[in-house]
């Protein structure tokens, strides 16, 4: 059981790290070029994974090779939270499955991130912060499955999702396109498209979301009842280190996350991206408190841009679109007073400057 769980969970956290390093599958910066350059790509791009992930996956269910109950949905730490993390993934340059795989390509900035998410995270589940965390879940109602809700099935919800979703990429693929230029290839056959094409995100989308499918099983497999998941594990790491007790804190998701550090280093490597690269120390700082808020977010919203926006989305309940919501929302804030306000004051004084002259 032991080799099984390290090994199926460093190959999936491997295929996702190799897949997200190579078509630069960057929810944050998806997220806020939503809000800066009206670009959907990659919030389209999210939704091919999810629809993917859910029809796998409920019918994996149906089947009865996997088992998933949705719980109930506290509410006030799921908004609360998600909005906390969606400034954090700003300040840090990445989300939480963004910054492992960035760390695996050598942005020591993504190490600070990681450290300061591993951290926070810890300290909420089994720290001082575990009353704050445990006071917000307190808000709670008691069913957090969308179809139960509405005492349906789940088979409609995901037919109207995938309609939505199919309707949004063909509507973008016929747009017409920008012609980029290129640099001359120098690799040829498999080597060219897995290290030097550039990736299309709904092609990344797609892998994305069959690996998210994949997880459900391999995980069960091993007693973990869960999916892709990024905030415990990356906690779990820290805390083991720290109380050395394997059996409570190394899992499954665990082999996850340290794969997703490999795949991205292997897929780096190879396309010739890693290289070490420091931060200045306003970047330092930027990443080291995006890391807290992000730890304090996810812990408080149950989840991530990974364990929320794709997994808990995907099984159809309220926590993961109303996190989807916020951490898009908390996204939009952040972008706004990191990137548009010192525009629109720069251009201001200028404006003024000139004016005086």
């Amino acid at each position: 059981m032991v080799g099984q769980m390290i090994f199926t969970g460093l190959l999936c956290g491997a295929l996702l790290g190799f897949v997200m390093q190579r078509g630069r599958f960057c929810l944050t910066g998806g997220f806020r070029d939503m809000f800066l350059a009206k670009d959907y790509r990659m919030f389209y791009a999210l939704l091919i994974a999810i629809a993917i992930q859910s029809i796998g996956v409920f019918a994996l269910i149906q089947m009865g090779l996997i088992q998933f109950k949705s719980g109930s949905f506290a509410w006030l730490g799921t908004i609360i939270g998600s909005f906390v993390f969606g400034i954090g993934i700003v300040l840090a340059g990445g989300c939480a499955t963004g910054t492992w795989y960035r760390a695996g390509e050598g942005l020591i900035g993504s190490w600070i991130a990681l450290f300061a998410y591993m951290l926070m995270s810890a300290v909420m589940k089994s720290g001082v912060l575990v009353p704050v965390n445990e006071a917000f879940k307190g808000y709670t109602v008691p069913t957090n499955s969308i179809p139960a809700t509405f005492g349906t099935s789940v088979w409609p919800f995901i037919l109207i999702l995938t309609a939505i979703t199919l309707y949004l990429v063909v509507k973008h693929l016929r747009k017409p396109k920008v012609a980029i230029p290129a640099l001359r290839a120098k690799r040829t056959g498999l080597a060219h498209l897995l290290f030097e094409k550039r990736w299309h995100p709904f092609v990344t989308a797609i892998l994305v979301g069959l690996i998210a499918m994949l997880a459900w099983p391999l995980s069960e497999a091993t007693g973990r009842m869960s999916g892709l998941g990024i905030t415990t594990p990356s906690a779990n790491i820290l805390q083991y280190m720290v109380t050395g007790d394997s059996e409570k804190y190394i899992n499954w998701g665990v082999f996850l996350v340290l794969g997703i550090l490999i795949g991205s280093f292997i897929a780096a490597k190879a396309s010739r991206e890693f290289r070490f690269r420091a931060p200045d120390a306003k970047t330092t700082i930027s990443s080291f408190s995006g890391g807290i808020l992000m730890g304090f977010g996810a812990s408080l919203a149950g989840g991530c841009s990974i364990g929320n926006g794709l997994v808990m989305t995907a099984m159809m309940t309220w926590q993961g679109w109303v996190s989807l919501s916020f951490i898009i929302l908390g996204t939009w804030t952040a972008s706004y007073f990191v990137y548009v306000r010192p525009r629109l004051q720069a251009k201001k004084q200028h404006s003024a400057s000139v004016t005086v002259a």
